[in-house]
């Protein structure tokens, strides 16, 4: 059986930003999944931090989780090391844990130049 799994590059300059399909956060995939992929979104449990700069931030909305709310939540913006380009946001403590997911916005990605259209693993 093979299975293959795609690396995502920036949209912008084409660095490598080493988002595996494989670290895909499968948790929204549901009745949110439709709803995310809408707004462009892709969540992710894991990335490799060493390709992103980070620059925190403090959203002024509301929001609500299933056992608390706010009008304040801390988020973490994703830019590009290579061209700062926004890539997405980090949520930490999500829902009430030291999980933290990784939103990335589909328009800021692009497949990998890497030659090859996915890694092949074998299981």
């Amino acid at each position: 059986m093979h299975i293959y799994q795609s690396i995502c590059s920036c949209g912008s300059c084409g660095y490598e930003l080493n988002l595996s399909s494989c670290n895909r956060s499968i948790s929204s995939i549901g009745s949110k999944y439709g709803k995310s992929i809408k707004r462009g979104i892709i969540s992710f449990s894991n990335i490799d931090n060493s390709r992103f700069m980070e620059l925190d931030e403090i959203e002024c909305s509301p929001h609500f989780l299933k056992h608390s709310w706010g009008l304040f939540r801390r988020r973490t913006k994703l830019l590009c090391r290579k061209c700062c380009n926004h890539i997405g946001y980090a949520y930490n403590g999500y829902n009430t844990s030291s999980y933290t997911m990784y939103d990335i916005r589909i328009r800021a990605l692009q497949p990998s130049s890497t030659g090859e259209s996915g890694i092949s693993v074998f299981a």
